[in-house]
């Protein structure tokens, strides 16, 4: 069996020195590139199957290699912020990031965050993963087609990462149906997810970016507070 590549972006070498032993150790081959420059450059030729990406880098940021990925690949990114930096973590998984993990973390908490993140990418392509039945579905404006990736509000396209895609589709589905935030986890970044619900949050506040009408009033994603979400009926 082919080992799962990870890409390292990390300019610390210690960190670089105790990931490559570590995850050498849990079945993964390593790549490392020390800055943000770097990565980008080596990105296609490394062809990796996750990117663990430090938000601090030198000559490009994390955050801006995080979005330069984006414009061309789906690859699982789980971002290394520093433990203080909130706006850090918020930053990047506004970007696109899937995950986040705070230094110092615990080499176990960290394999079992990318191998989540590889499982939830196998069931992606093979088709395995449980989703709702239709495949087109239409609320108000709205309207979402799994076969062809596409959401539209009215005449509008929109471009969506694949895990908002799959959040929108899980609202859409159960319109008018409270949705919890751990049913929402759950379904869209698995059973065996470590992190905590702010992940959610942040995709829940870009996707109100791009389909409310007035994203700090929004009438369409709604917070059921104490519970979590539910895509109001038009």
């Amino acid at each position: 069996m082919t080992q799962p590549t990870i890409f390292v972006v990390e300019d610390e070498a210690s960190f670089v020195d105790a990931l490559q032993i570590g995850l050498s150790r849990e079945g993964f081959h390593v790549e490392v590139a020390t800055d943000g420059a770097e990565a980008l450059e080596r990105f296609d030729e490394v062809d990796p199957d996750l990117v663990l990406l430090d938000v601090m880098l030198p000559r490009v940021s994390g955050v801006d290699v995080c979005r330069r990925i984006r414009q061309t690949s789906a690859v699982p990114i789980i971002m290394v912020t520093a433990k203080s930096s909130e706006i850090d973590t918020v930053v990047g998984l506004e970007v696109g990031a899937d995950d986040y993990v705070t230094k110092p973390y615990r080499l176990r908490e960290l394999v079992a965050r990318i191998r989540a993140q590889l499982r939830r990418t196998a069931m992606d392509s093979t088709g395995e993963l449980e989703r709702p039945a239709d495949s087109a579905i239409r609320v108000g404006e709205v309207s979402l087609d799994v076969d062809e990736h596409r959401v539209t509000v009215g005449d509008e396209e929109l471009s969506l990462p694949l895990k908002e895609f799959e959040v929108l589709h899980l609202l859409l589905a159960n319109a008018g149906r409270v949705l919890t935030r751990e049913t929402l986890i759950d379904r869209v970044w698995g059973s065996d997810y470590v992190g905590d619900t702010k992940t959610l949050d942040v995709h829940i506040k870009r996707l109100r970016s791009k389909i409310e009408i007035d994203p700090g009033s929004p009438t369409r994603i709604v917070t059921i507070r104490g519970l979590g979400y539910k895509y109001e009926r038009s």
